[in-house]
């Protein structure tokens, strides 16, 4: 098997100091804005969940927004990325199952659950990699 050199421009552009966290930021973007909103519109967030049959509808709603704020900011460090990326994993998971049942939808709807739910997984995914990466387990 050959090893594949990578190009110089795009070394250049991985080199970057700070590349890595900008990278784990995109990543964690979606939890981090959902996370603000929830806090901010507390009240939208507690109905949000007691729609999805979540009780107690206060408790869980706090629990998301300390589990979408506190698991990215432990994503963003190097020391505990590992941590953060399985909380957020985890939480990904059990949403994406609770939200997004895709095996119960027919037609066009279950077609946008269907991309949803997978593009969940991607997620997952990148959590995943991202801390392979920080904790130095990446491809060789």
């Amino acid at each position: 098997m050959h090893d594949v050199t990578v190009p110089r421009p795009i070394a250049h552009v991985l080199a970057v100091p700070g590349a890595a966290f900008i990278a784990r930021l995109a990543l964690a973007s979606p939890f981090l804005i959902s996370g603000v909103v929830k806090l901010i519109d507390f009240a939208s967030t507690t109905g949000e969940v007691a729609g999805l049959g979540l009780q107690p509808a206060v408790l869980v709603a706090a629990s998301v927004i300390v589990t979408q704020l506190g698991g990215s900011v432990l994503f963003l460090t190097r020391r505990f990325c590992w941590l953060g990326a399985g909380i957020l994993a985890v939480f990904t998971a059990l949403a994406t199952f609770l939200a997004h049942p895709f095996w119960m939808f027919e037609g066009l709807d279950r077609g946008r659950q269907t991309a949803t739910f997978f593009e969940h997984v991607a997620i997952v995914g990148g959590l995943a990699v991202s801390a392979l990466f920080v904790n130095g387990a990446g491809p060789r």
